[in-house]
Protein backbone atom coordinates (compact mmCIF):
# COMPACT_ATOMS: atom_id res chain seq x y z
CA UNK A 1 0.00 0.00 0.00
CA UNK A 2 1.45 3.43 -0.85
CA UNK A 3 2.49 5.66 2.06
CA UNK A 4 -0.12 8.30 0.86
CA UNK A 5 -2.72 5.43 1.44
CA UNK A 6 -1.00 4.58 4.66
CA UNK A 7 -1.40 8.12 6.00
CA UNK A 8 -5.29 8.60 4.90
CA UNK A 9 -6.33 5.68 6.52
CA UNK A 10 -4.15 6.55 9.85
CA UNK A 11 -6.15 10.10 9.48
CA UNK A 12 -9.41 8.58 8.62
CA UNK A 13 -9.27 6.26 11.84
CA UNK A 14 -9.31 9.60 14.11
CA UNK A 15 -12.47 10.42 13.04
CA UNK A 16 -15.97 8.96 12.94
CA UNK A 17 -17.61 10.81 10.29
CA UNK A 18 -17.01 12.30 6.92
CA UNK A 19 -19.41 12.85 3.64
CA UNK A 20 -20.13 10.72 0.69
CA UNK A 21 -20.65 12.57 -2.91
CA UNK A 22 -21.58 11.33 -5.87
CA UNK A 23 -24.93 12.52 -8.48
CA UNK A 24 -28.18 11.31 -8.71
CA UNK A 25 -30.21 11.70 -11.91
CA UNK A 26 -27.06 13.96 -12.99
CA UNK A 27 -27.38 16.60 -9.81
CA UNK A 28 -24.51 16.38 -7.24
CA UNK A 29 -25.42 15.41 -3.95
CA UNK A 30 -23.04 15.32 -0.32
CA UNK A 31 -24.29 12.65 2.29
CA UNK A 32 -23.39 12.57 5.99
CA UNK A 33 -21.90 9.16 6.92
CA UNK A 34 -20.36 7.11 9.85
CA UNK A 35 -17.36 5.09 8.87
CA UNK A 36 -14.30 2.42 9.58
CA UNK A 37 -11.43 1.39 7.79
CA UNK A 38 -11.11 -2.70 7.16
CA UNK A 39 -8.18 -4.23 4.89
CA UNK A 40 -7.47 -1.46 3.26
CA UNK A 41 -11.26 -0.55 2.18
CA UNK A 42 -13.34 1.96 3.61
CA UNK A 43 -16.90 0.82 4.67
CA UNK A 44 -19.65 3.48 5.11
CA UNK A 45 -23.09 2.91 7.21
CA UNK A 46 -25.73 5.55 5.62
CA UNK A 47 -29.36 6.03 6.17
CA UNK A 48 -31.63 3.70 4.44
CA UNK A 49 -34.46 6.22 4.66
CA UNK A 50 -32.37 8.83 2.80
CA UNK A 51 -31.86 6.51 -0.26
CA UNK A 52 -28.53 8.14 -1.28
CA UNK A 53 -27.02 4.10 -1.49
CA UNK A 54 -29.22 3.39 -4.38
CA UNK A 55 -27.17 5.87 -6.14
CA UNK A 56 -23.54 5.59 -4.81
CA UNK A 57 -24.27 1.60 -5.43
CA UNK A 58 -22.10 1.01 -8.18
CA UNK A 59 -21.07 4.04 -8.78
CA UNK A 60 -17.78 6.24 -8.12
CA UNK A 61 -17.69 7.84 -5.21
CA UNK A 62 -15.86 10.44 -3.10
CA UNK A 63 -15.82 10.10 0.29
CA UNK A 64 -14.24 12.71 2.51
CA UNK A 65 -13.49 12.93 5.95
CA UNK A 66 -11.12 15.75 7.95
CA UNK A 67 -10.47 17.42 11.23
CA UNK A 68 -11.08 20.72 10.51
CA UNK A 69 -13.29 21.91 13.30
CA UNK A 70 -11.45 20.45 15.40
CA UNK A 71 -9.69 23.82 16.88
CA UNK A 72 -6.31 21.49 16.54
CA UNK A 73 -2.98 23.43 15.06
CA UNK A 74 -2.52 20.57 12.43
CA UNK A 75 -5.71 20.29 10.03
CA UNK A 76 -6.17 17.62 7.85
CA UNK A 77 -8.84 16.47 4.96
CA UNK A 78 -8.63 13.14 3.50
CA UNK A 79 -10.66 11.98 0.20
CA UNK A 80 -10.98 8.56 -1.43
CA UNK A 81 -12.44 8.03 -4.69
CA UNK A 82 -13.73 4.26 -6.35
CA UNK A 83 -16.64 2.53 -6.49
CA UNK A 84 -18.84 1.64 -3.84
CA UNK A 85 -21.19 -1.06 -3.41
CA UNK A 86 -23.17 -1.99 -1.15
CA UNK A 87 -22.70 -5.01 1.30
CA UNK A 88 -23.65 -6.80 4.55
CA UNK A 89 -21.09 -6.10 6.99
CA UNK A 90 -19.51 -9.02 9.55
CA UNK A 91 -20.43 -8.63 13.17
CA UNK A 92 -17.51 -7.60 13.70
CA UNK A 93 -17.33 -4.81 11.02
CA UNK A 94 -20.99 -3.59 12.33
CA UNK A 95 -19.71 -3.83 16.01
CA UNK A 96 -17.13 -1.53 14.92
CA UNK A 97 -19.49 1.26 14.18
CA UNK A 98 -20.91 1.47 17.50
CA UNK A 99 -24.37 2.30 17.75
CA UNK A 100 -26.47 4.35 15.48
CA UNK A 101 -28.37 7.19 15.65
CA UNK A 102 -31.85 6.82 17.05
CA UNK A 103 -33.25 8.79 14.59
CA UNK A 104 -32.68 10.82 10.88
CA UNK A 105 -35.01 13.61 10.10
CA UNK A 106 -37.47 12.13 12.23
CA UNK A 107 -37.33 8.83 10.94
CA UNK A 108 -36.44 5.92 12.53
CA UNK A 109 -32.14 4.97 11.62
CA UNK A 110 -32.05 2.23 9.20
CA UNK A 111 -28.71 1.45 8.44
CA UNK A 112 -27.18 -0.02 5.26
CA UNK A 113 -23.65 -0.22 4.76
CA UNK A 114 -21.18 -0.03 1.55
CA UNK A 115 -17.45 -0.83 0.60
CA UNK A 116 -15.52 2.22 -1.16
CA UNK A 117 -12.31 0.40 -3.34
CA UNK A 118 -10.47 3.40 -3.11
CA UNK A 119 -8.93 4.15 -6.82
CA UNK A 120 -7.65 7.59 -5.97
CA UNK A 121 -6.47 8.97 -2.32
CA UNK A 122 -5.85 12.85 -1.78
CA UNK A 123 -4.51 14.20 1.67
CA UNK A 124 -4.34 17.52 2.32
CA UNK A 125 -2.83 19.10 5.81
CA UNK A 126 -3.01 22.89 6.66
CA UNK A 127 -0.25 23.56 9.29
CA UNK A 128 -1.54 26.47 11.52
CA UNK A 129 1.70 27.28 13.55
CA UNK A 130 2.17 30.03 15.79
CA UNK A 131 5.37 31.97 15.89
CA UNK A 132 6.41 33.21 19.67
CA UNK A 133 6.48 37.15 19.60
CA UNK A 134 9.67 38.87 21.11
CA UNK A 135 8.95 42.15 22.86
CA UNK A 136 9.61 44.15 19.88
CA UNK A 137 6.83 42.42 17.89
CA UNK A 138 3.81 43.55 18.31
CA UNK A 139 1.67 40.44 17.93
CA UNK A 140 2.60 36.89 16.86
CA UNK A 141 2.14 35.90 13.22
CA UNK A 142 0.92 32.96 11.81
CA UNK A 143 2.52 30.73 9.65
CA UNK A 144 0.01 28.75 7.04
CA UNK A 145 1.36 25.64 4.91
CA UNK A 146 -0.92 23.84 2.23
CA UNK A 147 0.56 20.69 1.41
CA UNK A 148 -0.95 18.20 -1.10
CA UNK A 149 -0.32 14.64 -1.52
CA UNK A 150 -2.57 12.81 -4.25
Amino acid sequence: MPTEEIRAIELLDRVSYGRVATSMRAMPFVAPARHIVTDGRVLLRLHRGLGYHRACNGSVVAYGADNLTSGEEHLWSVQFTGTARIVEPTDEQAAAFGPGPRSVDGEPFDPVYMCVEPQFVTVHTLDYTIEQASPAEPAPSIERHLHHVA
